[in-house]
């Protein structure tokens, strides 16, 4: 009789060509966070051609479930975000983007059609293992509040509630055939900084007439700088950076504001409160003390992923199995964020990152770049793997 390993390795390759196409079909037809309709309906349409039972979640996110014919009462959630970007891909792919300025440059068409892949293979092994496989394909992960955060605020994690909830993402800067995996603390929490440094401008030859922006926006940017530096705790990574100042004068005018956004991320929730307190402080301190006022606003995003130390190395464990030692990698803490993160946050979790890249083809361009793309034959690694880890956490 086959092994577990084996089945889903034969099942894996069986559907293979099936999960490029459906990648490339969301590739070419990438949709942006929140308006992912096409791609919502597309999920649907494979799930009622397996049979697989569902609901509508936050608009356009889908909740599906896998019931195995065994008895058991654990149920386990996979999840797969489905949003694109608003970047215009490089020309010439035959599979590329039909959406002028969109495009899957972070891997969620990779996410969505892994995901039914694995669930073409659980599906086919219903009868031989019990429990509930859980199937979150959600919308929003680029853009806040996040789509996970609404998709838990309308029960994603409810009827039934899992115990563990598992997702995977992309990684070009690991080859294909490799994953990568991290217990505890892995991505950062994200929160968005817009600030109006608001002052008196005039002519530029006669700054003692006016209350310089400018200037006065310098002084801040430098001085919290030491919010990194000196104020967190050096145990804690810690990233403040602004990437967008809009000071509308002259060579000759200084204007009368300034304008920025910037990023904040951390790895402690404590911290992270304390640090919002102590930069619109800052800010506004200065500001006022040069003769100006400050208006600095915290979107609070995506709090940090942590991931479950024991389910995680069982699942490193079972992708040891899969996939061999020598195949999977230990993961540094990474400063991006994710809004899997809330998933996280509430139930046991285990993030991990799947190998897609390929120097040899020229396939090693980061996410959110135009150039961004995946050696396809991850796609059957992808499917298989995760349906692996499930079927082995569920004692199958």
């Amino acid at each position: 009789m086959a092994s577990t390993k084996e089945k889903v390795l034969a099942l894996a390759h069986q559907y293979f060509e099936d999960t490029v196409a459906n990648r490339r079909h969301l590739h070419q037809n990438p949709e942006l966070s929140f308006e992912e309709y096409n791609t919502s309906a597309f999920v649907k349409v494979q799930l009622d051609q397996l049979g697989i039972p569902y609901e509508a979640k936050a608009d356009t996110g889908i909740v599906a479930l896998i019931q195995g014919e065994l008895p058991s009462d654990e149920v386990i959630a996979l999840r797969a975000d489905m949003d694109a970007l608003p970047i215009q891909e490089v020309e010439g792919r035959p599979y590329g983007s039909n959406t002028p300025g969109v495009m899957h440059a972070c891997g969620h068409d990779v996410h969505t059609s892994s995901l039914l892949g694995t669930a073409k293979i659980l599906h086919s092994l219903k009868a031989e293992f019990g429990g509930t496989v859980k199937l979150i394909f959600q919308p929003g992960e680029e853009r806040l509040p996040g789509g996970a955060s609404i998709m838990i605020k309308e029960g994603a994690l409810q009827n039934p509630a899992p115990s563990a909830i598992i997702g995977q993402h992309v990684m070009p800067f690991i080859e294909t055939g490799k994953v990568g995996f991290r217990e505890g603390k892995y991505m950062a929490s994200c929160d968005e900084l817009f600030m109006t440094v608001k002052g008196r401008g005039g002519h530029g030859a006669h700054p003692h007439q006016n209350i310089d922006p400018i200037v006065i926006t310098a002084h801040i940017i430098t001085a919290l700088q030491q919010i990194a530096s000196r104020f967190a705790d050096p145990r804690t990574p810690t990233v403040l950076s602004f990437g967008k100042i809009i000071a509308n004068g002259a060579t000759n005018i200084i204007p009368d504001q300034v304008y920025l956004e910037g990023t904040f991320r951390t790895f402690d929730e404590q911290w992270r409160t304390e640090a919002h307190e102590a930069m619109v402080k800052m800010a506004v301190g200065i500001a006022e003390s040069m003769g100006a006022t400050c208006d600095f606003e915290v979107r609070k995003g995506y709090p940090f992923l942590i991931n479950a130390p024991e389910l995680t190395k069982n699942a490193r464990a079972f992708a040891e199995e899969y996939l061999g030692k020598e195949n999977v990698v230990d993961l540094d803490l990474w400063p991006a964020a994710e809004d899997f993160s809330y998933y996280s946050q509430e139930i046991n979790a285990c993030f991990y990152r799947l190998g897609t890249g390929n120097k040899a083809k020229g396939i090693a361009s980061a996410v959110h770049t135009p150039t961004f793309d995946v050696d396809e034959s991850a796609l059957e690694i992808s499917t298989g793997l995760m349906a692996y880890i499930t079927l082995r956490r569920l004692g199958f």
